[in-house]
């Protein structure tokens, strides 16, 4: 800011000073070239008529290099001496010379040109210019860019601190809220005002604790309900065997009843253990290697292997599937496809009225396959729909434990569903009962990957 203004004033002066110098050197050795030769006389003669300007000082001399003329008067006068100057003598020798230079706030200039007549040199001009405005006039620019430079500086500065405190302040909110994070405050939230970085990240923050504090409020509830659910049937086991040790007397029917009841609740508590596995493994499954699955063969190989659950509640089937030629593939595996209309078709059983209806629909509708289980049952209130996937959630409790029932298998179903890239909703049946509709991307020739 300070260099370039200054070193460009100072080239404009030297650029200045050399047009007029040059000029003025060019004049006076016009005018003393009309002379055959130079001497004092005649040459300050030539001086009198031109005048020598606002410069300081004028030299005329001859070719020997002798001063014939010198503006300055007096003492300091150098007429008859030799002015043996580097550009007096190289103006003797034919060339044009000029110098000038900046030094403690003045500028110090000299010109020099050789004075010809016809062809042949007969002196020498030298002029001499000490200018102390022009570098006034420097030096107070100097002395204002300088001002304004600690101005600048200053405000600058404090700028810089005010940013850097703020920065800092706002860095160290965020620090404090990781701590708090640590710590395990999920609820905690930050707010940075601002639309920069720093307040992008705090609402990245603010997402994941968010996330975090659902996490772990799931799972709080599923920690919750799994020991509630597994507390029940150990319950019942440690009862039944308490009554048969403290039973000394007890017949034989009597103690295969209980030995039943323990087999039953023990088979339960299986049926628990290997969902809440299954749940697991699908919270931490990664990447599967699907391949193209048939939907229609799905449905006939778990229809198959229900018949006699759904022969032994007076349950009819009833199914509507895709004719041969429609590709109802999709991307999935075969157990976990199977799983998944498994649990649906098992659940449309237990949970319809006897001698009721299980309908089956599989098809495909533009890029997508659907499979789609309507049951005849009591329904699920519209209240209740959005928690049925929810783990350990029973819309009847009661019934539910009466058919088996864990409260897991929808979680299981949604969870696989959403890993193949599906999509699985729940409504009311017209005439009474629920359907549940799974889909999928199809996996045939244009369809979604």
């Amino acid at each position: 800011m300070n260099t370039y203004p200054l070193l460009a004033s100072q080239n404009l002066a030297f650029t200045s000073k050399q047009t007029a110098l040059e000029n003025e050197a060019s004049v006076l050795a016009s005018n003393l070239s009309a002379l055959e030769t130079l001497t004092e006389e005649n040459v300050a003669q030539v001086m009198a008529l031109i005048g020598e300007g606002s410069l300081n000082r004028v030299l005329v001399t001859d070719t020997l290099g002798l001063v014939l003329y010198d503006s300055e008067a007096g003492e300091n006068s150098a007429v008859g001496d030799y002015a043996l100057f580097q550009a007096v003598v190289l103006a003797l020798r034919g060339q044009d010379t000029f110098h000038s230079s900046y030094t403690d706030g003045v500028f110090r200039s000299e010109a020099a040109q050789p004075v010809i007549y016809r062809n042949s040199t007969i002196g020498a001009v030298y002029l001499y210019e000490y200018d102390s405005e022009q570098g006034l006039l420097l030096t107070g620019l100097q002395t204002n860019l300088l001002r304004i430079s600690v101005v600048v500086c200053v405000a600058a500065l404090l700028i810089s601190v005010v940013l850097a405190w703020r920065m800092t302040r706002r860095v160290s909110d965020l620090l404090d809220a990781i701590q708090i994070l640590r710590s395990g405050e999920y609820s905690h939230r930050i707010r940075l005002a601002g639309r920069d970085e720093l307040a992008l990240l705090a609402d990245e923050y603010n997402q994941l604790t968010q996330r975090l504090e659902r996490t772990d409020e799931v799972r709080r509830r599923f920690v919750s309900d799994a020991s509630h659910e597994l507390k029940t049937p150990l319950a019942s086991i440690s009862l039944l065997t308490d009554s048969i040790l403290q039973s000394d007397g007890m017949d034989q029917a009597t103690m295969r009843e209980f030995v039943a009841d323990i087999g039953q609740e023990a088979g339960r508590l299986n049926r628990i253990t290997e969902k809440l596995l299954a749940l697991t493994r699908l919270d931490g499954a990664g990447s599967v290697q699907r391949v193209p699955v048939d939907v229609r063969q799905t449905v006939e190989d778990v229809l198959r292997m229900l018949e006699p659950l759904a022969h032994s509640r007076g349950i009819t089937f009833e199914t509507e599937l895709a004719p041969e030629e429609e590709d109802c593939r999709v991307l999935a595996t075969e157990d976990d496809l199977y799983q998944i209309l498994f649990n649906l078709v098992e659940n449309a059983i237990k949970y319809n009225c006897p001698a009721g209806l299980v309908r089956v629909l599989a098809g495909r509708e533009e890029n997508r396959v659907f499979l789609r289980v309507e049951d005849t049952g009591i329904g699920i209130p519209e209240s209740e729909r959005e928690k049925v996937f929810d783990r350990f959630y029973r819309v009847d409790k009661a019934r539910s434990r009466a058919a088996g029932g864990t409260g897991l298998g929808l979680s299981i179903v949604r969870d696989t569903v959403h890993l193949h890239g599906g999509w699985i909703g729940v409504g009311p049946r017209a005439g009474g009962g629920t359907w549940f509709q799974v889909t999928f991307p199809a996996a045939g020739e244009g369809g979604m990957r």
